[in-house]
């Protein structure tokens, strides 16, 4: 099968490579769609000690199960895999799982691939009206679902449902479809791209500003960045009594006034991928259409990876996610 395969730091090479073979349990999967994940991109960029090259990347993926009883049926792929008897797991946190793996990580390969193996507990059945394309957007969409029901369920029944959105990438702009499909009145989505920002503005009739407002305070701040920089902000900004939900992988260090987030009582909370309910929720709200029309991505051939990447990497990217075809 054809893989774009990581090589090394920012170079990517797309080449034949051993056939993935599922196991016990395990579907055969076509991959149709997969995007390209602000992770991959680190791991890209040298960043990731986690994703040693050479390795494939991609874990946001949907397609098409090959062989057997269940040849045909359609399916978006949760890439995390837990084991079920774990005290996580069974506690339905299965994002905590001292034994978790998820593809694109060792021992897993990715899903930038023509081909991926899944087990059928990480399957979602998705309908014929639903293309594959936007089935693939279940993941990221499901890590900031899991980031805003967290903010939320924290956050005081008295403070108002208004959020403040540090960045503005597939993360930043899913977290903000998911705290309005979960009753939040106002969001504003911080993105410093000018291009970036304009298609926000424009394609997906989002309120973005280029800079946060100077005095403005929100009861809830996700950042989806995760610098020392929007730490700082995040922190700045929230409200007292206010949430901070954290879903970026920026840098590992510094930036939060802990003096402020202490006086004023801050909630910080770190989120990590999501749980199994939560990406089962997330896809049905995808598939009933209350996340939008997800219009917001941009398609090409897997073969032309590499480019994505450096053009990613160089800021020419407008859409917030960038959708890769391996059997186009």
């Amino acid at each position: 099968m054809k893989a774009l395969i990581y090589d090394g730091v920012e170079t990517l090479g797309f080449r034949d490579t051993e056939m993935a073979v599922p196991g016990a349990g395990e579907h055969l999967i076509r991959v149709e769609a997969v995007g390209i994940c602000g992770s991959d991109m680190h791991a890209y960029l040298g960043h990731d000690a986690r994703r040693p090259a050479p390795l494939i990347l991609g874990h946001e993926a949907a397609g098409v199960i090959v062989g057997g009883p269940q040849d045909g049926r359609r399916v978006t792929i949760n890439p995390l895999v837990t084991n079920p008897d774990s005290a996580a797991s069974r506690a339905g946190r299965e994002n905590l799982c001292p034994d978790r793996q998820i593809i694109s990580m060792p021992p897993r390969e990715g899903a930038f691939a023509q081909f991926v193996a899944m087990p059928e507990d990480n399957l979602v059945t998705v309908p014929d009206t639903v293309s594959l394309a936007k089935a693939a957007l279940a993941e990221p969409l499901a890590v900031s679902w899991h980031a805003a029901r967290l903010a939320l369920e924290a956050l005081h029944p008295t403070m108002e449902k208004r959020a403040l959105v540090i960045g503005g990438g597939a993360i930043g702009l899913a977290a903000a479809l998911a705290l309005r499909a979960m009753g939040c009145r106002e969001t504003l989505i911080v993105e410093p791209n000018e291009t970036r920002r304009h298609f926000l503005q424009d394609q997906c009739a989002e309120a973005v500003a280029d800079a946060i407002p100077a005095d403005a305070l929100y009861p809830v701040v996700i950042d989806a960045v995760g610098f020392e920089a929007t730490r700082a902000a995040a922190s700045a900004h929230a409200s007292p009594g206010g949430v901070i939900a954290h879903v970026g992988l920026g840098s590992d260090a510094g930036g939060l006034d802990i003096r402020r987030m202490t006086l004023q009582e801050i909630t910080f909370i770190g989120t990590y991928t999501y749980t199994k309910q939560d990406f089962r929720d997330t896809a049905a709200a995808l598939f009933e259409g209350r996340l939008g029309p997800l219009d917001w991505t941009e398609d090409r051939p897997l073969s032309d990876g590499a480019a994505a990447f450096a053009d990613i990497r160089a800021g020419r990217v407008a859409a917030p996610k960038i959708i890769l075809r391996p059997n186009a």
